[in-house]
């Protein structure tokens, strides 16, 4: 379970077009956000580079935090 900080998401936009680009990636991906918190917890197999890199390119900064 990977969970980032996006401090840029603010909208349910935002949510989704995240989830979008973590889904592109990984199609089995639980992808759970907390839009108040502008937090975002991804349960996948894919490493935590390639999450980031997938959330960076769809226009957000994610910075992984403790669960």
């Amino acid at each position: 379970m990977l969970t980032f900080q996006v401090p840029e998401m603010s909208c349910g936009h935002c949510v989704a077009a995240i989830e979008r680009a973590v889904k592109a990636l990984d199609a089995h991906a639980e992808v759970a956000v907390d839009l108040p918190a502008r937090k975002v917890t991804v349960k996948t197999r894919r490493d935590e580079a390639e999450i980031r890199r997938a959330i960076d390119e769809a226009g957000y900064q994610a910075e992984r935090i403790a669960a």
